[in-house]
């Protein structure tokens, strides 16, 4: 039975907020000092999560250590805190690192192969990497956030530019 009260007084909570009570939560203003508009934490950094997303999955082994080690030194360079690996498919096969600024929702290239930056609607696929697994999942979310690691572009803007091949003139 506890766990049900609980669950009823989350709800009770809930519907005293709802019914305008400040009875609750008179207690928790005076308690809290910070902005009145909520901010997403941007100081904390996935830099560690990239490094090793890089090193242990995307990059790995002694084939890739050129580019590897190359694209790791670019990380150790960048002041930004919050990176994005941009993949080429659902196959997670590594194109470029990203830098992602959360409070303009920009995406700018910081190394690799791919659009000098990405917009929302060129956005195709979010993911998350897990350490432990080492290996990325997609996560089911249509906007990019700081806890966003990943990401591909649709597939059409991927056609390869065309060589320079000199048309044929119709007489």
């Amino acid at each position: 039975m506890a766990p049900s009260n609980r669950v009823w007084r989350c709800r009770a909570a809930e519907r005293d907020w709802d019914n305008g009570s400040t009875a609750s939560s008179i207690t928790s203003m005076a308690e809290y000092t910070g902005p009145k508009l909520f901010k997403e934490p941007s100081a904390k950094s996935n830099k560690p999560i990239i490094h090793n997303a890089i090193s242990h999955c995307c990059l790995a082994g002694k084939v890739n250590e050129p580019q590897k080690n190359q694209i790791l030194e670019e990380l150790e360079k960048c002041e930004s805190n919050h990176l994005m690996i941009l993949f080429r498919d659902g196959g997670c096969q590594f194109r470029a690192l990203y830098s992602y600024f959360p409070d303009t929702e920009e995406i700018q290239k910081l190394t690799g192969t791919g659009p000098k930056s990405i917009s929302k609607k060129m956005i195709d696929k979010l993911y998350k990497y897990s350490s432990d697994r080492k290996q990325f999942t997609v996560i089911p979310a249509k906007t990019v956030s700081v806890s966003v690691d990943a990401l591909t572009i649709h597939n059409h803007l991927w056609q390869a530019k065309r060589s320079a091949v000199p048309k044929k003139s119709g007489k």
